[in-house]
């Protein structure tokens, strides 16, 4: 059974080294977003806004790599993360909502903007903020929610992951857990894989609720449950096989060698691949991925 992977549009929002083309804008000054009390699932970070939907940009959590963005706006907005080895350029929330972003360079001198549509695909910033970033660890940015793995301590897929092994700090243990569990309670969609258009955004909770998913939505769930239970996992989006058709999957950071599955065997101190849409819709697929050709594209 062939699956074919429908998230080109999708994939085209993920982060990618490029400078849009941008006309000056005028940089207004705002009230930061600060971090909310609570968050008892590990890893988390919740944040709340506050201002008066002008643009703000949080800093205060640059050091678990992540910052945290918000402006009311009539048009749509991009957040550009500009870093010394690049730039992530990603679509950002026009309602006034907070969106979340990774810093995914590490270590070093960050520019973060707020871009504005201006006409076609040009765009003004209308805020900027500097920073020197010092990761706790290099792992921190694939410990906490953002724009693609969204979720919170309330939400159903932290709950559920809760429950799987639940006395474990085994990563292997746990990931064969989530993997089993996401297997029996997602099914491929076909059909929302052939119709997804730009701008989607998967939603952890609302794939639990519909048990149903393209890629895009099993690795974003598998990556929050991941997270809550403190395992750094990454959403990776790439292409497979020799159509190279796009794809998204999984890799969570072992801290022990341990299988996961009968002939897989993950080791620790390593980043290894989990593949739930080949496990769950390909007759006989592993959470390996099979015999498929993975080649890496962007990383959340």
């Amino acid at each position: 059974m062939q699956i074919r992977v429908q998230i080109r549009r999708a994939a085209a929002l993920l982060c990618f080294f490029a400078v849009f083309s941008l006309s000056a804008g005028e940089r207004i000054s705002a009230a930061p977003l600060r971090p909310s009390a609570g968050g008892e699932a590990a890893g988390l970070l919740l944040w709340r806004e506050e201002g008066d939907g002008g643009p703000a940009v949080d800093l205060s959590h640059t050091d678990a790599g992540c910052v945290a963005a918000a402006f009311s706006a009539a048009r749509r907005l991009k957040f550009q993360v500009v870093g010394e080895k690049g730039v992530c350029t990603y679509d950002m929330a026009s309602d006034g909502t907070q969106s979340v972003f990774p810093l995914l360079m590490g270590d070093g001198a960050y520019r973060f903007r707020i871009l504005e549509n201006v006409t076609g695909d040009r765009y003004a910033e209308v805020y900027a903020a500097k920073a020197s970033v010092t990761l706790t660890d290099a792992l921190q940015p694939f410990l906490h929610p953002n724009e693609y793995v969204n979720y919170t301590a309330s939400s159903a897929c932290v709950r559920a992951a809760k429950t799987l092994a639940p006395d474990s700090a085994d990563s292997a243990e746990i990931a064969a857990a989530a993997g089993a569990y996401i297997r029996e309670h997602v099914s491929y969609d076909a059909e929302k894989a052939a119709s997804v258009g730009a701008g989607y955004l998967p939603d952890p909770d609302a794939t639990l609720e519909t048990g149903r998913g393209i890629c895009f939505d099993y690795a974003s769930l598998a990556a929050a449950m991941l997270r809550s239970r403190g395992i750094p996992a990454k959403i990776v989006v790439g292409r497979v096989g020799p159509e190279g058709l796009y794809h998204a999957w999984n890799e969570f950071y072992a801290f022990s060698d341990g299988e996961i599955e009968e002939g897989y065997t993950v080791s620790a101190g390593t980043w290894n691949r989990i593949d739930l849409t080949c496990a769950s819709a390909v007759p006989g697929g592993s959470l390996a991925g099979a015999n498929e050709i993975y080649r890496k594209m962007f990383e959340y």
